[in-house]
């Protein structure tokens, strides 16, 4: 039986620094949530450190100016890893080669500008599919579109052996109450197809590595037992703070909402048959994160 808290205040005492997801549990892609800035911004008040880890494909400036639009102020968080920082040190490393071809939006840009932290970057050029080295999967064209449109792009790469770099494992997300595709659920499928992907986000360890580098820049030393994982997804933020070896808070309200019978609080029976069905065992678990 996963103990249901009544607010991260309940269990913040065993704890130095958050590891928080965002969409889902600090806002909903629209606007941000008051209860969950609010519990932040006490954690930060009683001495712990906020590490914003979500897997969005951006650079952590990009998710910053996101945040303010959202309503999400900077006083609820100290830094931010984000799985696109992580994805785009590999590629300017040279994992997909220096021909890449570009699944993603106009705003997912900036990804493709070399990271500071990367001595002598790759000279990453964009192409069409025919001519690349390598994929970079920010995220669909289509955030409705079933991801099985990308079939026939997804063969060609296959057959030409390109590596899929996936900068967001996320499958779905929900932007206020509609559900939409993210970069994970596409390389799902070519991987699904054949082809072979390449993850950099939650639950993969390098996002994590990360994430502590950044607690390790505001001149943190938090020991493993201290961190706290908050998220929402029970393959992503669950299972990556299971293979890290740290505590979780799972915040049933988001994309589990259904499963967990979720109102303001998960129902225990909802809740412990949906563990038992993902075999996933977060330390916690909450509504809402508060």
């Amino acid at each position: 039986m996963v103990p249901i808290v009544d607010s991260l205040s309940e269990i913040a005492d065993r704890y130095d620094a958050l590891f928080c997801d965002l969409w889902g549990c600090v806002h909903d892609g629209v606007r941000g949530h008051p209860e969950a800035i609010d519990a932040l911004r006490t954690f930060r008040a009683e001495g712990g450190k906020v590490v914003l880890l979500t897997n969005a494909p951006r650079p952590r400036a990009g998710v910053e100016r996101q945040l303010e639009v959202l309503g999400v102020p900077p006083d609820c968080w100290d830094t931010i890893s984000t799985s696109g920082d992580s994805a785009r040190v590999a590629m300017f490393r040279g994992v997909i080669g220096d021909r890449v071809w570009f699944m993603g939006q106009d705003h997912d840009r900036p990804f493709f500008e070399p990271p500071a932290i990367v001595s002598d970057p790759v000279d990453v050029r964009l192409v069409e599919l025919q001519d690349a080295t390598g994929i970079a999967c920010l995220g669909p064209f289509d955030a409705h579109a079933d991801p099985s449109v990308n079939r026939p792009e997804f063969l060609r790469a296959k057959q030409k052996g390109l590596k899929l770099l996936c900068a967001n494992p996320d499958l779905v997300v929900d932007r206020g109450e509609r559900r939409e595709w993210c970069a994970g659920a596409l390389a799902q499928l070519y991987t699904e197809m054949g082809g072979e992907s390449l993850y950099f986000g939650k639950p993969h360890p390098p996002v994590y590595a990360l994430a502590r580098e950044r607690l390790a820049q505001i001149g943190a030393q938090v020991p493993d037992e201290r961190i706290l994982c908050i998220g929402d997804g029970i393959q992503t933020d669950i299972r990556g703070a299971l293979g890290e070896d740290l505590d979780s808070l799972f915040v049933t309200g988001g994309l589990a909402r259904e499963q967990t019978a979720t109102t303001r609080q998960p129902e225990q029976d909802a809740l412990d048959a949906f563990i038992a069905e993902t075999r996933m065992t977060p330390t916690y678990a909450v509504g809402y994160l508060r």
